[in-house]
């Protein structure tokens, strides 16, 4: 039998009328083709997922990148309606989700907004806008001079700056190099990392871009990038897919 992931959704709204849960095809098929498990997405409310099923049902957990900001009040900042969309449903079941997965050992990847959830979990704080901050550069998706999206898909992921990983580390390791080049498509991003938070990857500008969570009986790590979109390809994302599905596969033995 394959390993189990749950890979989270997230609330959208359809032609204005009607609520869905959704989820990224890209995250579903870098499970099922590189680490070898079954995605299952379970839904991001827990009026509709309860936890306790949900860990025992499957052997790891991925939270996937989302168009919506985690809200400011889990990290005692007053909301701004420039920093909208919010999913307060994913919030409300990510972050106690995050606590429970780690202290079970359930293997858990988090991917750009789901390493926002695991900082956050965990006491940290974001800043709503890391372009704004002093020395950043602008991490959001390239744009056409129109301020449109630019349309092709390959100019949108490419690889945009460097990540400086910390010499001897989880990432380090599992990389077998100290520096690697990752896309790059969000506005908020860590400020003050939480308590248990390692940081083990920062982009040119600062920008931290890789964590692990410490003393964490299973896989926790996190990254800011979206490695989903490649791993079939790309060699960092594919490695630190696989040995996500080495640990769904230990946790499943």
């Amino acid at each position: 039998m394959k390993p189990v992931v749950g890979v989270i959704g997230n609330a959208l709204l359809v032609e204005n009328r009607y609520t869905v849960q959704h989820v990224g095809e890209r995250n579903l098929r870098a499970v099922a083709e590189v680490t070898g498990a079954l995605p299952l997405m379970f839904g991001g409310c827990p009026n509709m997922t309860d936890l306790d099923t949900l860990l025992d049902t499957v052997d790891g957990v991925l939270l996937t990148g989302a168009r919506a900001n985690v809200h400011p009040s889990h990290f005692g900042t007053e909301p701004d309606a420039r920093h909208e969309p919010f999913d307060n449903a994913r919030d409300a079941l990510a972050l106690v989700l995050i606590e429970a997965c780690v202290a079970r050992g359930v293997p858990l990847f988090g991917i750009c907004r789901g390493f926002q959830e695991m900082n956050v979990a965990f006491g940290g704080s974001l800043h709503p806008e890391i372009r704004d901050l002093p020395g950043r550069m602008n991490h959001r998706m390239p744009r056409l001079e129109t301020g449109e999206i630019h349309p092709d898909p390959t100019v949108v992921f490419a690889d945009r700056h460097d990540v400086r990983l910390t010499p001897g580390g989880a990432f380090a390791q599992l990389l077998g190099r100290d520096t690697i080049r990752v896309n790059s498509l969000h506005g908020q991003g860590i400020l003050e990392p939480g308590k248990r938070v390692v940081v083990e990857g920062i982009a040119e500008d600062g920008t931290i871009e890789a964590i692990r969570i410490a003393d964490a009986p299973g896989f926790a790590l996190g990254v800011q990038w979206h490695a989903e979109y490649d791993p079939q390809s790309n060699p960092v994302n594919r490695a630190i897919f696989q040995a996500f599905g080495a640990a769904l596969a230990a946790r499943r033995h």
